[in-house]
């Protein structure tokens, strides 16, 4: 089996690591709000979400959103404006607590019942290495059956398990696996 790449875009090549791509495909797929934190209705739409119930609450508090309930209700009446710093744990709260409320939901769709997700695989960008250096690098597709290690990795936030979950996963193409660790991107639906 090949080994892990050491300096990628010694050449020109262009890409993302796998595990990224994978992660931004769940989180397009967890449907997060749309609408900026910075905004107030995105504001009040994520303190909504992390305050309508007791256990919605203490996920919130679990996820790093530590303010009194006076701070709470005073955003969410607009007699304050939190600042940039707690904007930011509110994004970064709400984005936890939402993916792991959609975990089991995602693993179910994902899995399919045993018939597993048919995944594309775009291959790194080439277009600025000069062609003495080139590889060949093509479109791939691969039906991944077992989901929970990447699902369980990503709503956790543990890039590293994520990585070798999707590893695991992709080893199925053979020796190329290796050239598939940088990616433009990935593409699956659930």
């Amino acid at each position: 089996m090949p080994d892990r790449t050491n300096d990628f875009g010694k050449y020109g090549a262009q890409g993302i690591k796998v595990y990224e791509a994978v992660a931004r495909q769940l989180d397009d797929l967890a449907d997060f709000i749309t609408s900026p934190v910075t905004t107030r209705r995105g504001l009040m739409a994520r303190l909504h979400y992390l305050t309508r119930t007791p256990h919605a609450r203490a996920a919130a508090h679990d996820a790093g959103l530590t303010v009194t309930d006076r701070t709470l209700k005073a955003w969410l009446a607009g007699t304050r404006t939190p600042t940039r710093q707690n904007l930011a744990r509110v994004e970064a709260a709400y984005r936890t607590v939402r993916r792991h409320n959609v975990a089991r939901y995602l693993l179910a769709r994902l899995n399919r019942a045993g018939r597993g997700t048919r995944v594309e695989i775009h291959p790194l960008n080439q277009s600025g290495v000069r062609t003495a250096h080139q590889r060949v690098v093509e479109f791939r597709t691969l039906n991944i059956r077992h989901w929970e290690a990447i699902i369980d990795a990503w709503s956790t936030g543990d890039d590293q398990a994520l990585d070798d979950a999707w590893i695991e996963q992709i080893v199925d193409l053979g020796s190329q696996w290796g050239q598939y660790e940088y990616v433009t991107n990935i593409g699956f639906a659930a």
